[in-house]
């Protein structure tokens, strides 16, 4: 493995070539989730779709209930490999895995409980409840998984390094899609499990590629391994939770009110029928796709940011900032055209042979779709001032543009415009969000903002801007989802 030194060379090559793999990886996610959701609807029927649609929601909520903390480690450990300090880093990575695993069981064991209560709040339809039901509960089993490859991708990216967990996220991804019918149909010696197959499927994929994720980092003798007479640097650093904690909870609330305005969103489609929601779950899956360049171009930004508000170059963390935006026009433009005039086609492999849904299907796509360009915006910015610390402003933005204009928008218009009121609400939430945005960055008082009280650790040293990954290097010098 080499570290890539995000503080030198061209900013936009730069930014881009780190781009690639995340937003690779987010294919191979988006992929993979569509696939499934193929298997769903073309094996199982609409109600099971619509199951899907509805679990997946939670799912997402999920996930996003650690972004936060997952992207608190990747700035602490950007910023502490930004200064060249590596024993920093791997201090960050001791704590914050132990503190993963802990929030990954907690979170597992309390979801199992409440997994049907929950998709009854959401006025999931009666004929896809237990489907849904039965597909959640595997998810929260496989959650530690998810949580543990989600935290070692995060560290991974925040030393430079996107092209390894692109690699085990593909490994991932190629047993989920492979398995999947084999567990839904019960094909050889698979069981017949239904809707609850696809989710054994990912249960099984990530279990493997984070066993395999780890033993490469072993084996290697990576720079950030910890090894076996550093076990110390597990005991959490008080500290560095704190700041994982402070910081990392407003960010994880970013998508915690997202996933939430998708929860109220679902259940406002969910009253006007199986149809329309599955229209709408299909519509969703090719929005990931939209979604695909902001999120990763903005992941890129945050690590990148992170490296040079540790090494105090300040005008490269401004032009991170400027090509960010630029390459989420371009790149998010690219997917919307043809997802629009081929989304007859698209929304198709979802929905086979359900006209009334396809209509319903592209009638959303047509409304709502664009505005992904602005929602990319406020990704990108969001990323940056993120970098430093500054936390809570995205999290107020946010939190105004979907709860304040998002969903009061698609509840109360819909006397006057019916269930277009939800697909409006869209492009008016984004919008907001990216015109606040652009206003906090120019304005706000981001800049000053800390990750720690004190950003350099008493034993902080130099490292060389690339670590190459040799097996004999002494591991102990080096400090070694």
């Amino acid at each position: 493995m080499q570290r890539r030194d995000l503080t030198q060379g061209p900013i936009a090559r730069t930014l881009l070539v780190f781009a690639l793999p995340i937003l690779g990886g987010n294919v191979l996610q988006s992929l993979n989730g569509s696939i499934n959701a193929m298997w769903v609807g073309r094996l199982l029927g609409e109600d099971a779709l619509a199951g899907v649609a509805n679990a997946n929601n939670i799912m997402f909520f999920l996930l996003g209930g650690i972004f936060g903390f997952g992207m608190a480690a990747t700035i602490l450990v950007g910023q502490a490999m930004g200064r060249h300090d590596l024993p920093g880093a791997r201090r960050v990575i001791g704590s914050a895995a132990t503190f993963f695993l802990s929030l990954s069981v907690v979170v597992a064991a309390i979801g199992l409980f409440v997994s049907r209560d929950v998709l009854e709040w959401m006025a999931t339809p009666p004929a896809a409840l237990p489907l849904a039901d039965a597909y959640l509960k595997i998810i929260f089993l496989a959650l530690p998984f998810l949580y543990a490859f989600a935290y070692l991708s995060a560290i991974l990216r925040g030393a430079g390094d996107t092209k390894t967990p692109f690699a085990f996220l593909l490994v991932a991804v190629a047993l989920d899609i492979g398995l999947a019918p084999l567990f839904i149909l019960g094909i050889g010696p698979f069981p017949t499990m239904g809707m609850a197959g696809s989710a054994m499927s990912t249960l099984v994929a990530d279990a493997i590629a984070l066993a395999a994720l780890v033993w490469w980092l072993w084996s290697r003798k990576h720079p950030l391994w910890i090894g076996r007479g550093e076990r110390g640097l597990y005991l959490p650093d008080w500290t560095i939770v704190r700041a994982m904690v402070a910081k990392g909870v407003p960010m994880g609330l970013q998508m915690v009110l997202v996933s939430l305005a998708m929860i109220a969103m679902i259940t406002l489609v969910n009253r006007y029928g199986t149809h329309t929601t599955a229209g709408y779950g299909a519509a969703l899956q090719l929005w990931t796709y939209v979604q695909m360049p902001a999120m990763a171009i903005g992941a890129a930004c945050s690590s990148m940011a992170a490296q040079n508000v540790g090494a105090g170059h300040w005008d490269r963390v401004d032009a991170t900032t400027r090509y960010g935006i630029l390459f989420n026009f371009l790149l998010t433009a690219a997917l919307i055209v043809p997802l629009v005039v081929f989304d007859r086609t698209t929304l198709g492999w979802f929905l086979h042979d359900a006209h009334e849904a396809i209509a319903i299907a592209r009638h959303i796509n047509h409304l709502a779709v664009w505005s992904f360009l602005f929602f990319g915006v406020t990704f990108v910015v969001a990323g940056v001032v993120r970098s430093t610390g500054a936390v809570v402003p995205p999290l107020l933005i946010l939190g105004f543009a979907l709860w304040g204009v998002r969903v009061p928008f698609a509840s109360w218009l819909q006397p006057m415009l019916g269930a277009d009121a939800i697909w409006w609400s869209f492009p008016a939430s984004s919008l907001v969000s990216m015109v606040l945005s652009l206003a906090y960055y120019r304005y706000g008082r981001w800049r000053q903002a800390r990750m720690l009280a004190t950003p350099q650790g008493p034993d902080a040293v130099a490292i060389p801007a690339e670590v190459p990954a040799n097996p004999t290097a002494p591991v102990a010098d080096l400090g070694a989802r």
